[in-house]
Protein backbone atom coordinates (compact mmCIF):
# COMPACT_ATOMS: atom_id res chain seq x y z
CA UNK A 1 0.00 0.00 0.00
CA UNK A 2 2.91 2.45 0.66
CA UNK A 3 2.54 4.89 -2.11
CA UNK A 4 5.52 7.24 -1.75
CA UNK A 5 9.39 5.56 -1.21
CA UNK A 6 9.68 8.41 1.51
CA UNK A 7 7.73 6.12 3.83
CA UNK A 8 10.30 3.00 4.42
CA UNK A 9 12.09 5.81 6.28
CA UNK A 10 11.82 5.18 9.90
CA UNK A 11 11.21 8.78 10.78
CA UNK A 12 8.14 11.18 8.40
CA UNK A 13 7.26 14.43 8.63
CA UNK A 14 3.30 15.80 7.29
CA UNK A 15 1.97 18.83 7.20
CA UNK A 16 -1.09 17.17 7.42
CA UNK A 17 -1.44 13.52 9.00
CA UNK A 18 -4.92 12.47 8.09
CA UNK A 19 -5.46 9.32 10.47
CA UNK A 20 -8.23 6.67 8.36
CA UNK A 21 -9.13 5.76 5.05
CA UNK A 22 -12.79 5.93 5.07
CA UNK A 23 -14.69 8.23 3.38
CA UNK A 24 -13.89 11.23 5.63
CA UNK A 25 -10.35 10.41 6.23
CA UNK A 26 -9.88 10.02 2.02
CA UNK A 27 -11.60 12.85 1.68
CA UNK A 28 -10.30 15.33 3.85
CA UNK A 29 -6.51 14.22 2.82
CA UNK A 30 -7.62 14.46 -1.47
CA UNK A 31 -8.69 18.30 -0.50
CA UNK A 32 -5.89 19.13 1.63
CA UNK A 33 -3.19 17.91 -0.77
CA UNK A 34 -5.75 19.82 -3.73
CA UNK A 35 -5.26 22.72 -1.69
CA UNK A 36 -0.74 22.29 -1.48
CA UNK A 37 -0.59 20.57 1.82
CA UNK A 38 2.00 17.81 2.15
CA UNK A 39 -0.08 15.00 3.10
CA UNK A 40 0.39 11.54 4.87
CA UNK A 41 -2.75 9.48 4.90
CA UNK A 42 -2.65 6.50 7.15
CA UNK A 43 -5.07 3.17 6.54
CA UNK A 44 -4.82 0.06 9.20
CA UNK A 45 -6.50 -2.24 5.81
CA UNK A 46 -5.13 -3.08 2.31
CA UNK A 47 -7.74 -1.17 0.88
CA UNK A 48 -8.85 2.45 1.21
CA UNK A 49 -12.29 3.31 1.62
CA UNK A 50 -12.76 2.20 5.13
CA UNK A 51 -16.47 0.54 6.38
CA UNK A 52 -18.49 1.90 4.13
CA UNK A 53 -16.66 0.58 0.47
CA UNK A 54 -15.31 -2.33 2.15
CA UNK A 55 -17.58 -3.37 4.26
CA UNK A 56 -20.83 -1.32 4.43
CA UNK A 57 -22.58 0.88 2.02
CA UNK A 58 -21.33 -0.40 -1.30
CA UNK A 59 -21.18 -4.18 -0.98
CA UNK A 60 -24.82 -4.02 0.76
CA UNK A 61 -25.89 -1.74 -2.14
CA UNK A 62 -24.27 -4.60 -4.98
CA UNK A 63 -26.36 -7.32 -2.57
CA UNK A 64 -30.02 -5.30 -2.36
CA UNK A 65 -29.84 -4.62 -6.15
CA UNK A 66 -29.88 -8.43 -6.48
CA UNK A 67 -32.15 -8.36 -4.00
CA UNK A 68 -34.39 -5.82 -5.34
CA UNK A 69 -34.41 -7.85 -8.68
CA UNK A 70 -34.85 -11.29 -7.52
CA UNK A 71 -38.56 -9.37 -5.27
CA UNK A 72 -39.58 -7.58 -8.81
CA UNK A 73 -39.70 -10.52 -10.81
CA UNK A 74 -40.99 -12.70 -8.31
CA UNK A 75 -43.96 -10.26 -7.94
CA UNK A 76 -44.62 -9.40 -11.57
CA UNK A 77 -45.78 -13.13 -11.93
CA UNK A 78 -49.24 -11.69 -11.28
CA UNK A 79 -49.13 -9.21 -13.93
CA UNK A 80 -47.92 -12.15 -16.17
CA UNK A 81 -44.28 -12.10 -16.52
CA UNK A 82 -42.56 -14.98 -15.29
CA UNK A 83 -38.80 -16.30 -15.15
CA UNK A 84 -39.14 -19.17 -13.13
CA UNK A 85 -37.75 -19.80 -9.28
CA UNK A 86 -34.19 -17.48 -9.84
CA UNK A 87 -31.16 -20.33 -9.30
CA UNK A 88 -28.60 -18.27 -6.84
CA UNK A 89 -24.71 -19.13 -7.02
CA UNK A 90 -23.62 -17.80 -3.70
CA UNK A 91 -20.20 -17.55 -5.20
CA UNK A 92 -20.74 -15.60 -8.12
CA UNK A 93 -22.54 -12.90 -6.21
CA UNK A 94 -20.39 -12.56 -3.86
CA UNK A 95 -17.15 -12.26 -6.35
CA UNK A 96 -19.10 -9.50 -8.09
CA UNK A 97 -19.79 -7.78 -5.14
CA UNK A 98 -15.91 -7.93 -4.49
CA UNK A 99 -15.20 -6.43 -8.07
CA UNK A 100 -17.46 -3.81 -7.35
CA UNK A 101 -15.45 -2.67 -4.02
CA UNK A 102 -12.36 -3.62 -5.81
CA UNK A 103 -12.82 -1.10 -8.91
CA UNK A 104 -13.92 1.85 -6.16
CA UNK A 105 -10.63 0.62 -4.34
CA UNK A 106 -8.50 0.60 -7.34
CA UNK A 107 -9.74 4.25 -8.50
CA UNK A 108 -8.93 5.74 -4.51
CA UNK A 109 -5.64 4.79 -5.10
CA UNK A 110 -4.95 5.95 -8.36
CA UNK A 111 -5.92 9.33 -6.88
CA UNK A 112 -3.73 8.61 -3.97
CA UNK A 113 -0.87 8.58 -6.25
CA UNK A 114 -1.78 11.44 -8.71
CA UNK A 115 -1.97 13.71 -5.70
CA UNK A 116 1.34 12.56 -4.03
CA UNK A 117 -0.14 11.81 -0.82
CA UNK A 118 1.95 9.35 1.18
CA UNK A 119 -0.08 6.46 2.41
CA UNK A 120 1.06 4.15 4.93
CA UNK A 121 -0.89 1.06 5.64
CA UNK A 122 -0.34 0.32 9.54
CA UNK A 123 -2.63 1.06 12.87
CA UNK A 124 -1.55 4.40 13.92
CA UNK A 125 -1.55 5.48 17.70
CA UNK A 126 -1.04 8.71 18.53
CA UNK A 127 2.54 9.76 21.09
CA UNK A 128 2.40 13.36 21.73
CA UNK A 129 0.23 16.20 20.17
CA UNK A 130 2.57 15.85 17.28
CA UNK A 131 3.38 12.38 16.61
CA UNK A 132 1.85 9.58 15.78
CA UNK A 133 3.40 5.81 16.43
CA UNK A 134 2.28 3.64 13.09
CA UNK A 135 2.69 -0.54 13.42
CA UNK A 136 3.39 -1.85 10.00
CA UNK A 137 3.94 -5.08 8.58
CA UNK A 138 7.63 -4.36 8.36
CA UNK A 139 8.15 -2.87 11.75
CA UNK A 140 7.38 0.76 13.49
CA UNK A 141 7.30 4.04 11.88
CA UNK A 142 7.30 7.75 13.28
CA UNK A 143 5.20 10.46 12.14
CA UNK A 144 5.64 13.77 13.39
CA UNK A 145 2.79 16.51 12.33
CA UNK A 146 2.13 20.10 11.94
CA UNK A 147 -1.64 19.81 11.84
CA UNK A 148 -3.86 16.45 12.04
CA UNK A 149 -6.89 15.27 11.25
CA UNK A 150 -8.73 12.24 13.22
CA UNK A 151 -11.18 10.07 10.80
CA UNK A 152 -10.81 6.49 12.53
CA UNK A 153 -14.20 5.64 12.24
CA UNK A 154 -16.18 3.34 14.37
CA UNK A 155 -16.90 -0.51 14.90
CA UNK A 156 -19.64 -2.84 15.49
CA UNK A 157 -21.44 -2.99 18.90
CA UNK A 158 -20.85 -6.03 20.82
CA UNK A 159 -23.13 -8.01 23.32
CA UNK A 160 -20.34 -9.07 25.83
CA UNK A 161 -22.69 -11.85 27.44
CA UNK A 162 -23.05 -13.29 23.33
CA UNK A 163 -21.09 -16.20 22.18
CA UNK A 164 -19.04 -13.56 20.02
CA UNK A 165 -16.50 -16.37 18.99
CA UNK A 166 -18.61 -18.26 17.68
CA UNK A 167 -18.92 -18.16 13.85
CA UNK A 168 -22.77 -18.20 13.26
CA UNK A 169 -22.83 -14.80 15.66
CA UNK A 170 -22.52 -12.12 13.30
CA UNK A 171 -22.07 -8.65 13.09
CA UNK A 172 -22.81 -6.61 9.86
CA UNK A 173 -19.09 -7.21 7.89
CA UNK A 174 -19.89 -11.12 8.67
CA UNK A 175 -23.20 -10.65 6.85
CA UNK A 176 -21.84 -9.10 4.06
CA UNK A 177 -19.24 -12.07 3.34
CA UNK A 178 -22.14 -14.19 2.37
CA UNK A 179 -19.90 -16.84 3.08
CA UNK A 180 -23.40 -19.06 3.40
CA UNK A 181 -27.52 -18.47 3.28
CA UNK A 182 -28.46 -19.57 6.88
CA UNK A 183 -31.79 -21.61 6.66
CA UNK A 184 -32.83 -19.17 9.71
CA UNK A 185 -31.87 -15.97 10.50
CA UNK A 186 -32.59 -14.14 13.70
CA UNK A 187 -31.75 -9.98 13.20
CA UNK A 188 -31.11 -8.42 16.67
CA UNK A 189 -32.03 -4.69 15.87
CA UNK A 190 -34.67 -3.79 13.34
CA UNK A 191 -32.94 -0.55 12.72
CA UNK A 192 -31.56 0.36 9.60
CA UNK A 193 -28.37 -2.17 8.95
CA UNK A 194 -30.43 -4.91 10.19
CA UNK A 195 -33.01 -4.70 8.04
CA UNK A 196 -30.93 -3.83 4.75
CA UNK A 197 -29.31 -7.14 5.67
CA UNK A 198 -32.91 -8.84 6.29
CA UNK A 199 -34.18 -7.48 2.85
CA UNK A 200 -30.77 -8.97 1.05
CA UNK A 201 -31.22 -12.67 2.82
CA UNK A 202 -35.19 -12.95 2.69
CA UNK A 203 -34.68 -12.67 -1.19
CA UNK A 204 -31.69 -14.75 -1.31
CA UNK A 205 -33.73 -17.75 0.90
CA UNK A 206 -33.51 -16.79 4.52
CA UNK A 207 -35.93 -17.63 6.70
CA UNK A 208 -35.83 -13.95 8.94
CA UNK A 209 -36.75 -13.24 11.95
CA UNK A 210 -36.48 -9.54 13.71
CA UNK A 211 -36.65 -8.23 17.00
CA UNK A 212 -36.16 -4.80 18.16
CA UNK A 213 -35.84 -3.61 21.30
CA UNK A 214 -38.42 -0.48 20.75
CA UNK A 215 -41.76 0.05 20.08
CA UNK A 216 -41.17 0.64 16.01
CA UNK A 217 -38.77 -0.96 13.95
CA UNK A 218 -36.42 2.02 12.41
CA UNK A 219 -36.39 3.85 16.02
CA UNK A 220 -35.83 7.73 15.38
CA UNK A 221 -38.52 8.31 12.27
CA UNK A 222 -41.61 8.56 11.92
CA UNK A 223 -44.29 6.08 12.19
CA UNK A 224 -46.35 7.02 9.22
CA UNK A 225 -42.69 6.05 6.88
CA UNK A 226 -42.09 3.21 8.31
CA UNK A 227 -45.36 1.68 8.19
CA UNK A 228 -45.56 0.82 4.69
CA UNK A 229 -42.54 -0.70 5.05
CA UNK A 230 -43.15 -2.68 8.43
CA UNK A 231 -46.64 -3.85 7.11
CA UNK A 232 -45.10 -4.74 3.59
CA UNK A 233 -42.31 -7.04 5.17
CA UNK A 234 -44.57 -8.42 7.98
CA UNK A 235 -45.88 -10.92 5.57
CA UNK A 236 -42.23 -11.53 4.06
CA UNK A 237 -40.84 -12.41 7.42
CA UNK A 238 -41.54 -15.28 9.91
CA UNK A 239 -41.74 -12.85 12.68
CA UNK A 240 -40.88 -9.41 13.88
CA UNK A 241 -41.13 -8.93 17.75
CA UNK A 242 -41.05 -5.23 18.66
CA UNK A 243 -40.49 -4.32 22.62
CA UNK A 244 -38.62 -7.51 22.91
CA UNK A 245 -35.30 -7.97 24.69
CA UNK A 246 -32.69 -10.88 23.86
CA UNK A 247 -31.81 -12.00 27.14
CA UNK A 248 -29.16 -14.95 26.11
CA UNK A 249 -27.57 -16.52 22.75
CA UNK A 250 -26.52 -19.80 23.78
CA UNK A 251 -24.11 -21.90 21.48
CA UNK A 252 -25.25 -25.42 20.70
CA UNK A 253 -24.14 -28.11 18.11
CA UNK A 254 -27.10 -27.45 15.91
CA UNK A 255 -27.74 -23.68 16.16
CA UNK A 256 -27.83 -20.92 18.20
CA UNK A 257 -30.61 -20.88 21.05
CA UNK A 258 -31.87 -17.07 22.01
CA UNK A 259 -33.84 -16.35 24.74
CA UNK A 260 -36.96 -13.87 24.75
CA UNK A 261 -38.25 -11.26 26.99
CA UNK A 262 -41.16 -10.27 26.00
CA UNK A 263 -43.95 -7.83 27.09
CA UNK A 264 -46.32 -8.27 25.02
CA UNK A 265 -49.77 -6.44 24.11
CA UNK A 266 -50.03 -4.64 21.39
CA UNK A 267 -47.94 -0.68 20.27
CA UNK A 268 -49.70 2.33 21.41
CA UNK A 269 -50.85 2.87 17.50
CA UNK A 270 -52.11 -0.72 17.31
CA UNK A 271 -49.14 -1.63 14.31
CA UNK A 272 -47.26 -4.43 15.29
CA UNK A 273 -47.06 -7.07 18.03
CA UNK A 274 -44.78 -5.69 21.33
CA UNK A 275 -43.48 -9.01 21.97
CA UNK A 276 -46.55 -10.78 21.44
CA UNK A 277 -46.16 -14.30 20.22
CA UNK A 278 -42.02 -14.00 20.79
CA UNK A 279 -41.09 -17.46 22.28
CA UNK A 280 -39.29 -18.04 25.25
CA UNK A 281 -36.55 -19.55 23.33
CA UNK A 282 -35.93 -20.48 19.68
CA UNK A 283 -32.95 -22.43 17.63
CA UNK A 284 -31.62 -20.33 14.83
CA UNK A 285 -28.90 -21.25 12.16
CA UNK A 286 -27.20 -17.65 12.63
CA UNK A 287 -27.38 -14.44 14.08
CA UNK A 288 -27.10 -11.31 13.35
CA UNK A 289 -26.57 -8.41 15.78
CA UNK A 290 -27.13 -5.32 14.34
CA UNK A 291 -27.44 -2.98 17.46
CA UNK A 292 -25.64 -0.14 16.27
CA UNK A 293 -22.00 1.27 15.94
CA UNK A 294 -19.25 2.58 18.44
CA UNK A 295 -16.91 4.95 17.88
CA UNK A 296 -12.90 4.43 18.07
CA UNK A 297 -11.90 7.69 20.09
CA UNK A 298 -10.35 4.94 22.90
CA UNK A 299 -8.43 3.02 20.22
CA UNK A 300 -6.01 5.65 19.06
CA UNK A 301 -4.02 6.82 21.80
CA UNK A 302 -5.99 10.21 21.31
CA UNK A 303 -5.05 11.42 25.80
CA UNK A 304 -1.22 11.41 24.64
CA UNK A 305 -2.28 14.06 22.38
CA UNK A 306 -4.20 16.02 25.02
CA UNK A 307 -7.60 15.56 22.75
CA UNK A 308 -10.57 14.96 25.05
CA UNK A 309 -12.32 11.84 24.45
CA UNK A 310 -15.69 11.09 26.17
CA UNK A 311 -16.86 7.64 27.84
CA UNK A 312 -18.67 6.76 24.69
CA UNK A 313 -15.49 7.39 22.81
CA UNK A 314 -16.65 10.11 21.01
CA UNK A 315 -14.17 13.15 20.11
CA UNK A 316 -15.77 16.57 20.25
CA UNK A 317 -15.48 18.87 17.77
CA UNK A 318 -16.20 22.50 16.46
CA UNK A 319 -17.91 23.89 13.29
CA UNK A 320 -14.31 23.87 11.84
CA UNK A 321 -14.22 20.56 13.38
CA UNK A 322 -11.04 21.43 15.42
CA UNK A 323 -10.70 19.48 18.61
CA UNK A 324 -9.91 21.01 22.15
CA UNK A 325 -6.16 20.44 20.95
CA UNK A 326 -6.41 24.00 17.95
CA UNK A 327 -4.48 21.93 15.13
CA UNK A 328 -5.73 18.45 15.96
CA UNK A 329 -9.49 18.28 13.61
CA UNK A 330 -11.68 15.29 13.81
CA UNK A 331 -14.65 13.92 11.57
CA UNK A 332 -17.00 11.46 10.51
CA UNK A 333 -18.30 8.72 12.91
CA UNK A 334 -15.79 9.29 15.58
CA UNK A 335 -17.30 13.28 16.27
CA UNK A 336 -20.79 11.76 17.11
CA UNK A 337 -24.04 10.78 15.36
CA UNK A 338 -25.42 10.66 12.40
CA UNK A 339 -22.79 7.84 11.96
CA UNK A 340 -23.15 8.03 8.04
CA UNK A 341 -20.53 8.46 4.91
CA UNK A 342 -22.21 11.42 3.36
CA UNK A 343 -22.01 13.96 6.68
CA UNK A 344 -18.16 12.57 7.11
CA UNK A 345 -16.94 13.66 3.68
CA UNK A 346 -18.37 16.79 4.04
CA UNK A 347 -16.46 17.17 7.45
CA UNK A 348 -13.58 16.07 5.73
CA UNK A 349 -13.60 18.95 3.10
CA UNK A 350 -14.15 21.48 6.25
CA UNK A 351 -11.26 20.14 8.25
CA UNK A 352 -9.19 20.32 5.16
CA UNK A 353 -9.85 23.26 4.23
CA UNK A 354 -9.76 24.98 7.87
CA UNK A 355 -6.15 23.40 8.09
CA UNK A 356 -4.91 25.20 4.76
CA UNK A 357 -6.16 28.26 5.81
CA UNK A 358 -9.21 28.91 4.01
CA UNK A 359 -12.86 30.10 6.04
CA UNK A 360 -14.66 27.17 6.61
CA UNK A 361 -17.33 25.31 8.73
CA UNK A 362 -19.41 22.57 8.82
CA UNK A 363 -23.51 24.94 8.05
CA UNK A 364 -25.72 21.72 6.67
CA UNK A 365 -29.35 22.55 7.89
CA UNK A 366 -30.01 19.02 7.49
CA UNK A 367 -28.56 15.44 7.31
CA UNK A 368 -30.83 12.84 5.26
CA UNK A 369 -30.62 9.22 6.40
CA UNK A 370 -32.01 6.86 4.25
CA UNK A 371 -32.84 2.89 4.64
CA UNK A 372 -32.25 0.91 1.32
CA UNK A 373 -34.62 -1.49 2.67
CA UNK A 374 -37.78 -2.42 0.15
CA UNK A 375 -39.71 -0.01 0.27
CA UNK A 376 -36.43 2.71 0.99
CA UNK A 377 -37.39 4.94 4.06
CA UNK A 378 -35.85 8.30 3.48
CA UNK A 379 -36.20 11.55 5.71
CA UNK A 380 -34.31 14.67 6.17
CA UNK A 381 -34.90 18.29 8.09
CA UNK A 382 -37.23 18.36 11.65
CA UNK A 383 -38.85 15.11 11.56
CA UNK A 384 -42.72 15.31 13.05
CA UNK A 385 -41.82 13.88 16.48
CA UNK A 386 -39.11 16.29 16.55
CA UNK A 387 -41.54 19.26 15.86
CA UNK A 388 -44.38 18.29 18.57
CA UNK A 389 -41.37 17.70 21.00
CA UNK A 390 -40.27 21.25 20.31
CA UNK A 391 -43.49 22.82 20.04
CA UNK A 392 -43.07 23.91 16.12
CA UNK A 393 -46.33 25.10 15.37
CA UNK A 394 -46.31 23.40 11.24
CA UNK A 395 -48.27 22.26 8.26
CA UNK A 396 -48.22 18.41 7.12
CA UNK A 397 -49.34 17.13 4.00
CA UNK A 398 -48.88 13.92 2.57
CA UNK A 399 -49.17 12.42 -0.94
CA UNK A 400 -49.92 8.65 -1.16
CA UNK A 401 -47.85 6.98 -4.02
CA UNK A 402 -51.38 4.98 -4.95
CA UNK A 403 -52.33 8.07 -6.98
CA UNK A 404 -48.74 8.34 -8.91
CA UNK A 405 -49.31 7.22 -12.24
CA UNK A 406 -45.31 6.18 -12.19
CA UNK A 407 -45.29 3.98 -8.91
CA UNK A 408 -48.32 1.72 -10.32
CA UNK A 409 -46.45 1.14 -13.22
CA UNK A 410 -43.89 -0.06 -11.13
CA UNK A 411 -46.23 -2.35 -9.65
CA UNK A 412 -46.22 -0.50 -6.47
CA UNK A 413 -48.73 1.46 -4.27
CA UNK A 414 -47.52 1.62 -0.72
CA UNK A 415 -44.89 4.47 -0.93
CA UNK A 416 -46.04 7.92 0.34
CA UNK A 417 -44.50 11.33 0.15
CA UNK A 418 -44.69 13.53 3.44
CA UNK A 419 -43.27 17.51 3.79
CA UNK A 420 -43.59 19.54 6.57
CA UNK A 421 -43.68 23.73 6.52
CA UNK A 422 -43.68 26.03 9.04
CA UNK A 423 -47.21 27.12 9.47
CA UNK A 424 -46.62 31.04 9.45
CA UNK A 425 -44.55 31.43 6.09
CA UNK A 426 -44.57 28.13 4.46
CA UNK A 427 -41.28 27.47 4.34
CA UNK A 428 -39.83 23.77 4.28
CA UNK A 429 -38.94 21.95 7.14
CA UNK A 430 -38.60 18.26 6.82
CA UNK A 431 -39.74 15.96 4.40
CA UNK A 432 -39.55 12.15 4.35
CA UNK A 433 -40.56 9.42 1.40
CA UNK A 434 -41.09 6.40 1.87
CA UNK A 435 -41.01 3.57 -1.56
CA UNK A 436 -39.22 2.63 -4.61
CA UNK A 437 -35.89 5.14 -5.01
CA UNK A 438 -36.83 7.13 -2.31
CA UNK A 439 -33.14 7.47 -1.59
CA UNK A 440 -32.88 9.26 -4.88
CA UNK A 441 -35.69 11.25 -4.50
CA UNK A 442 -34.47 12.96 -1.39
CA UNK A 443 -31.62 14.89 -2.13
CA UNK A 444 -34.42 17.85 -4.02
CA UNK A 445 -36.49 18.10 -0.55
CA UNK A 446 -32.48 18.40 1.08
CA UNK A 447 -31.50 21.16 -1.41
CA UNK A 448 -35.35 23.09 -0.76
CA UNK A 449 -34.05 23.03 3.14
CA UNK A 450 -30.53 24.59 2.12
CA UNK A 451 -32.24 27.47 0.06
CA UNK A 452 -34.71 28.44 1.84
CA UNK A 453 -37.93 27.05 -0.68
CA UNK A 454 -41.03 27.16 0.86
CA UNK A 455 -44.26 24.65 -0.25
CA UNK A 456 -44.79 27.81 -3.25
CA UNK A 457 -41.39 27.18 -5.05
CA UNK A 458 -41.83 23.78 -4.93
CA UNK A 459 -45.21 23.01 -6.43
CA UNK A 460 -44.45 25.66 -8.82
CA UNK A 461 -41.51 23.87 -9.96
CA UNK A 462 -42.40 21.62 -13.19
CA UNK A 463 -41.83 18.50 -12.71
CA UNK A 464 -41.26 15.52 -14.93
CA UNK A 465 -44.35 13.34 -15.69
CA UNK A 466 -44.91 10.62 -15.06
CA UNK A 467 -42.01 10.00 -12.53
CA UNK A 468 -42.06 9.37 -8.58
CA UNK A 469 -39.95 12.90 -8.17
CA UNK A 470 -43.41 14.88 -8.93
CA UNK A 471 -45.10 13.43 -5.67
CA UNK A 472 -42.46 15.82 -3.67
CA UNK A 473 -44.21 18.80 -5.74
CA UNK A 474 -47.98 17.38 -5.26
CA UNK A 475 -47.19 17.21 -1.41
CA UNK A 476 -46.20 20.82 -1.68
CA UNK A 477 -49.26 21.40 -3.77
CA UNK A 478 -51.55 19.97 -0.78
CA UNK A 479 -49.75 22.60 1.41
CA UNK A 480 -50.96 25.58 -0.51
CA UNK A 481 -53.96 24.27 -1.46
CA UNK A 482 -53.39 24.04 -5.15
CA UNK A 483 -53.56 20.19 -5.86
CA UNK A 484 -55.24 18.61 -8.57
CA UNK A 485 -54.53 14.94 -8.46
CA UNK A 486 -56.30 14.79 -5.12
CA UNK A 487 -59.32 15.95 -4.00
CA UNK A 488 -59.15 17.95 -0.24
CA UNK A 489 -62.29 18.59 1.10
CA UNK A 490 -62.09 22.45 2.22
Amino acid sequence: MDANPAVNESAIHAEVLVLGGGPGGYTAAFRAADLGKQVVLIERYPALGGVCLNVGCIPSKALLHIAQIIHEVNEFEQHGLSYGKPSVDINKIRSWKESVTKTLGDGLAGLVKQRKITLIQGTGLFTSANTVEITTETGVKTVSFEQAIIAAGSHPTKIPVFPNDDPRLWNSTDALALKEIPKKLLIVGGGIIGLEMATVYHALGSEISVVELMNQIIPGCDNDLVTPLYRRIKKQYKNIWLETRVTSIEAQEDGLKVSFDRAGSLSADGIGDKGKGAPESELFDAVLVAVGRRPNGKLIGAELAGVNVDELGFIAVDKQQRTNIPHIFAIGDIVGNPMLAHKATHEGKVAAEVAAGLKAGFDALTIPAVAYTDPEVTWMGLTENQAKQQGIAYDKAVFPWAASGRSLTLGRKEGLTKILCEKETGRILGAGMTGPNAGELIAEAVLALEMGADAEDVGLTIHPHPMLSETFAFAAEIITGSITDLYIKK
